[in-house]
């Protein structure tokens, strides 16, 4: 669409979501959605790469034959395919569909942040698959050949469809709809639950002081996801206020339904993950954790919950909270190079 030559200048007002005006660049004043702008500020005061954190103790842990069991390699390597599986959908997801139908300039500088995110996260995998001497094309391949991963996904991507055909567009109720509706599956359940539930698995290792440096990782890529996870709910809140019929009686029964099939699933992808248990964590635990966070989504956008399940992993909220942890800093050892010192 060309730019209009005017003297007409944006009324904040106009500032949507979805279907604003004054689209086509992005002009950050007058700005109306400040959650996106102080999430990208937060996104940059989080910035990291994983090359930053140390690898040795974890080499040396994989290669004993007295550290880890069997039960405990298989659920770390079920869990890491599921990471590189689960970013590079949610990095497609906002590259190739949300950021082209989104009409917001500041969320739209949030979205460039997250897409950069997204791309750490799976550097990550990439930096813990190499350092460790893991068979990457198994790990990388795991969402075509478990089936329990493969039905995640497929379900994540059947709500990408539509917004992802070039034909495509909001402004109409039915698609207005059909976008929220992928917001809330891509923040309430692909980040806001699968993710969080995997998480657990490793930080359960961390907890007995095994791969502490893949944990801490995790715990970047965990910090990375909240705000994902916040920001999302944000956005979903925000629209519903903006376009308070989209969000109809039978619209939320979909979305509740749509995440009580999600813990259904994530309990499948346990009994594949640590068929036995492992490290003091039950399948039954697990779903339970898997049902209480369900319901502190269902929550974050104004939904009533369902499962009414206390949290059984007291030590999450620990883990999620980094401030209680440590500064993650302190455990960095980097150099940057200043623009001068830069070999051109």
């Amino acid at each position: 669409m060309p730019i209009e030559f005017t003297t007409k200048r944006t009324n904040v007002n106009d500032r949507r979501i979805i279907n604003g005006k004054d689209a086509d660049v992005v002009q950050l004043h007058p700005m109306k959605h400040t959650f996106a702008w102080d999430a990208y500020n937060m996104g940059n005061t989080n910035h990291w790469l994983p090359t930053e954190i140390g690898m040795q103790k974890d080499v040396e842990q994989w290669r004993s034959n007295s550290v880890l069991t069997e039960d405990e390699r298989h659920a770390f390597q079920v869990v890491l395919g599921f990471f590189t599986t689960a970013d590079s959908l949610a990095a497609n997801n906002i590259v190739l569909a949300t950021y082209r139908h989104i009409t917001s300039p500041e969320v739209r500088m949030y979205l460039l942040r997250q897409a950069y995110e997204e791309a750490i996260h799976t550097h990550a995998y990439q930096y813990i698959v190499e350092s460790l001497g893991l068979d990457g094309g198994s790990i990388f391949n795991m969402y075509r050949e478990i089936e329990s991963i493969y039905n995640k996904a497929s379900f994540i991507l059947s709500f990408n469809e539509g917004i992802f055909d070039p034909n495509f567009k909001t402004g109409d109720f039915e698609s207005d709809q059909k976008f929220l509706e992928n917001l809330c599956v891509f923040s309430l359940i692909m980040e806001g639950i699968f993710f969080y539930s995997a998480f657990a698995v490793i930080f359960g290792f961390q907890r007995q002081g095994k791969m502490v440096g893949s944990a801490e990782q995790i715990q970047y890529i965990m910090r990375d996801e909240s705000n994902h996870l916040n920001f999302g709910a944000d956005l979903i809140e925000t629209i519903k206020e903006e376009q308070p019929e989209l969000w109809t009686p039978e619209f939320q029964d979909r979305i509740t339904n749509l995440i009580k099939e999600a813990v259904d699933l994530e309990y499948t992808f346990a009994t594949t993950c640590f068929p036995r248990g492992i490290m003091g964590i039950s399948q039954d635990g697990f779903r339970q954790y898997i049902e209480y966070i369900a319901d502190r989504r269902l929550q974050r956008v104004g939904l009533p919950i369902v499962y009414g399940t206390e949290n059984p992993f007291p030590w999450m909220s620990e883990a999620v909270d980094i401030a209680k942890e440590k500064n993650f800093f302190e455990t960095r050892v980097i150099e940057y190079q200043t623009g001068g010192a830069l070999e051109w």
